[in-house]
């Protein structure tokens, strides 16, 4: 996809070959990914590293009980799996995360909601939708926070995000996100801490809304 300013570091997409990312945010590479030709050929060299490295390894002889198990589960019957693809402003990944479903929003406040996708030890990632114009409340964080732009677009005291551009905020970065005008922002959104609101109402209500 052209237009894309912001991109995922290669830390992070190295830590996404590698498995070695938490769901959540492998997520958000995965559908930022499907949107930016820059990352995917980054992705692909990655890749193609790795696999240069495996190449070096010494082969390791199995013993036969092992040989035996792999062999004899290849006449298992195997289910098809889904296939997933993509649906208006969602990426095929985030589509399958709704295993084809809608989204279940939920109301954050007047010009704000939210579809959580999960939420458990290894972070927790979100659909957010935000009408144009609003203001999400200031704040700063206790780890890492990646947002991908799935449609419209949002500002703050870094840039302008649109359609697949991700922000990568760590503790160092404070900042008030602004819905642009026109479309509805839409965004993918993973944390692995929660929040730090500089005012008292969204500090209230921050257990009741998981973010």
């Amino acid at each position: 996809m052209s237009g894309i300013r912001h991109h995922i570091s290669e830390g992070l997409l190295a830590s996404y070959v590698a498995g070695s990312l938490p769901k959540p945010f492998s997520l958000v590479v995965a559908a930022h990914v499907s949107l930016c030709e820059t990352c995917r050929a980054s992705i692909a060299a990655h890749e193609a590293v790795g696999g240069a490295i495996l190449d070096d390894f010494e082969p390791i002889d199995v013993g036969d009980a092992l040989r035996d198990r792999v062999l004899a589960q290849l006449n298992d019957e195997v289910s098809p799996e889904p296939v997933y693809t993509a649906r208006g402003p969602l990426p095929a990944p985030v589509v399958e995360a709704l295993a084809g479903k809608e989204p279940k929003w939920r109301s954050l406040g007047p010009g704000a909601k939210q579809c959580i996708l999960s939420d458990d030890a290894q972070g927790s990632l979100r659909l957010l939708s935000i009408e144009p114009g609003m203001e999400m409340p200031d704040h700063g964080h206790g780890g890492l926070e990646m947002t991908l732009v799935l449609q419209g677009a949002f500002t703050d005291e870094t840039g302008r995000f649109g359609r697949g551009d991700c922000e990568v905020a760590n503790d160092d970065v404070e900042h008030t996100p602004i819905a642009a005008a026109g479309e509805v922002c839409i965004c993918l959104a993973a944390t692995d801490a929660p929040l730090k609101f500089n005012s008292i109402l969204p500090r209230l209500f921050q257990p009741f809304f998981r973010i």
